[in-house]
């Protein structure tokens, strides 16, 4: 053999052992992988179905090799294989039918620690969209979808996007979503409500009228374009005057009010929001008053770069109530209220504290019969004595017509509006 043949036979050798060598070297790269849910909370959007690249890994690995250690990194897991069991366990966790890629665990005002909000996709047991607040494998609340009138008979076809935070201005996480019902796309919003001991549970209610609005004004249905429509980029906290308080919340008021396009033949009730400007305390800083003069009235004051709801919508015109008044300068409010035709009349007299909320500071209840029974409300027998007798109770307590009186001194206005949106806008750019 030549040494030609011998240093060919040596490469060959030498060759197949290099590629031997390679072969018991582990595979080795380096992808993007995605990190869990997140836990979104009040004031950031929920991210939509397209998971994003948020963290690259490098991991490496002791490999044995016949003429040494090297480190190597190993092959890096599928993000999509991750994704895909994720979501798998939250269908695991509340049902097939749950739209695993919106659902999420989020701390919300209305509840105490995280809770998690599950979007359910029609089915046969359920043939609407729904959502549910749960927490510990309790079910909160059930929060029916109410889409607005443009979807007509269109079927459901996805959740686009979900939006945590606090929308109109009242410390409470609302939540907005877009939804797709067959060829169009609507927003849905839903306003939070605290937990009232006295009076109601926390809730999530529908803003059906707004909801027309965003949809005949919205050029983009998208979460950062839709929040933007509703909060023209302005957080509460972080106002520089009441006036450019109250011109962010007479805008929403009016879209949450306003009739959604032109008025028709068809539409019998017709209204007008009304504003005002009013001094309920005193301290130089008017209130602003929004609501449909018979029907409701809200109420809303400034301190220090924050709006606070005061009134949300309080109705009267019906079952007796005739109303709201205020005393100007003093703090002070009143509203009337009876049963019975008359023959039980309550007066209740409230302030705003220094938490900016409104409580009751008294309470009258006055009985233009003789309660015989002491039942509080007129009996067969006890009408004989209608318009003799009259009695006053403060706080439960009997009180003579002067001590009545001194609680209704003062001379007390309704809380109304007498300005178009427009005649507001002008008067807070002055």
């Amino acid at each position: 053999m030549t040494d030609h043949g011998r240093i060919s036979w040596t490469g060959s050798l030498l060759l197949a052992v290099f590629l031997l060598m390679l072969a018991a070297l582990p595979a080795c790269g380096r992808e993007s992988v995605t990190e869990g849910l997140p836990d979104n909370h009040s004031g950031e959007q929920a991210p939509t179905v397209d998971f994003t690249e948020t963290e690259s890994i490098d991991a490496t690995m002791d490999a044995v090799e016949p003429e040494g250690q090297n480190d190597a990194e190993p092959e890096e897991a599928d993000p999509a294989t991750e994704d895909s069991m994720r979501l798998n366990e939250i269908r695991e966790m509340f049902g097939e039918n749950c739209i695993a890629e919106q659902t999420f665990e989020v701390e919300l005002s209305e509840y105490d620690g995280k809770v998690w909000f599950v979007p359910i996709a029609p089915s046969g047991e359920n043939s609407e969209f729904s959502m549910q607040i749960i927490q510990n494998g309790e079910v909160l609340r059930n929060i029916r979808s109410f889409p607005i009138d443009v979807v007509g008979g269109r079927s459901f076809t996805s959740l686009d996007a979900v939006y945590f935070g606090d929308l109109n201005y009242d410390d409470c996480t609302d939540i907005l979503l877009i939804e797709t019902y067959e060829n169009i796309q609507i927003p849905d919003v839903y306003y939070g409500f605290a937990a009232n001991d006295s009076e109601y549970d926390r809730y999530f209610d529908p803003q059906s009228r707004l909801c027309e609005n965003i949809y005949l004004l919205a050029e983009q249905m998208t979460i950062p374009y839709v929040v933007d429509l509703l909060t023209n980029g302005k957080r509460n906290g972080g106002f520089t005057s009441w006036q450019e308080a109250y011109m962010e919340v007479s805008r929403l008021y009016d879209l949450e009010n306003r009739h959604p396009g032109e008025w028709t033949e068809d539409d019998i009730i017709r209204w007008d929001v009304e504003y005002d400007l009013v001094d309920i305390d005193g301290d130089d800083i008017p209130e602003l008053v929004a609501g449909i003069d018979g029907y409701f009235v809200s109420l809303y004051t400034y301190h220090d770069g924050m709006v606070y709801q005061l009134m949300d919508q309080w109705g009267y015109g019906v079952m007796g109530n005739v109303g709201y008044e205020y005393l100007p300068g003093r703090n002070r409010l009143r509203n009337y209220n009876n049963d019975y035709a008359g023959l039980v009349l309550y007066t209740t007299y409230m302030t705003v504290n220094s938490q900016h909320k409104t409580e009751i500071a008294e309470e009258i209840k006055m009985l233009n019969f003789d309660d015989r029974n002491g039942n509080g409300r007129p009996e067969d027998d006890e009408i004989d004595s209608v318009g003799e007798v009259c009695v006053i109770y403060k706080d439960g307590v009997e009180i003579t017509s002067e001590d009545y009186a001194a609680c209704e001194a003062g001379e007390y206005e309704y809380l109304t509006g007498n300005m178009s949106y427009e005649e507001l806008q002008t008067a807070l750019n002055q």
